[in-house]
């Protein structure tokens, strides 16, 4: 199946302008939860894109420049971890993902969203819309989205490394690996660990 198979079912209904969206960092005990929207330029080659899970940071850093550089349009959102506490995770990751696409500028006439997820109890996607169950690896478009999405997040954690070097978040960008876990330990939570996800480990101390 070709990667824009999904965007050339938009463009055969008149959707001239299509837009990815993917998050990233819904996962981690620390830190922001981005989300990347872009328009491409159509059948834009990119050598090498792809979901971002499955791409090499060095390769995602390259791919970042190239679609920021030749997109239609592009932008990102994030959501901050006192934020992500008061409205949960699942609120927080459509919050961001709405919140790029109406940065964008043209707008989009529709948007491929990665997942099944649409709407959390406080907020929901109201633009023209359809989300794809994979969609990082099955559109070309959200597979850009999630190269943004993924680099703005770890250039926020190298950042926040250097600002609370303890933790280590270079290396492990606040998942929680034994490293992570480790340095809880020993120092605490953060003002950047998102405390409803820690329910488990303050259980344990």
């Amino acid at each position: 199946m070709s990667l824009w198979a999904f965007e050339e079912g938009c463009w055969a209904l008149g959707r001239e302008l299509v837009c990815g969206v993917d998050e990233a960092g819904a996962g981690p005990l620390a830190g922001r939860v981005y989300a990347g929207a872009v328009i491409l330029p159509r059948y834009l080659k990119l050598e090498g894109l792809n979901d971002s899970k499955q791409v090499s940071p060095k390769k995602r850093e390259i791919l970042f420049d190239q679609i920021c550089a030749q997109a239609v349009a592009w932008a990102v959102a994030w959501v901050e971890p006192d934020e992500i506490d008061e409205i949960d995770i699942l609120n927080s990751r459509i919050k961001a993902m709405d919140l790029a696409v109406r940065r964008l500028t043209p707008f989009p006439d529709h948007v491929l969203v990665d997942g099944n997820r649409d709407q959390g109890s406080r907020y929901a996607l109201t633009f023209s819309h359809e989300t794809i169950i994979q969609g990082d690896s099955r559109s070309a478009s959200i597979a850009a989205a999630s190269i943004l999405a993924k680099v703005s997040r770890d250039r926020h954690m190298l950042d926040m490394a250097k600002l609370y070097p303890e933790y280590q978040f270079e290396k492990h960008k606040g998942y929680g690996t034994k490293l992570h876990y480790e340095m809880l330990d020993q120092y605490g939570p953060s003002p950047i660990h998102r405390r409803s996800f820690l329910k488990k480990w303050e259980r344990k101390q």
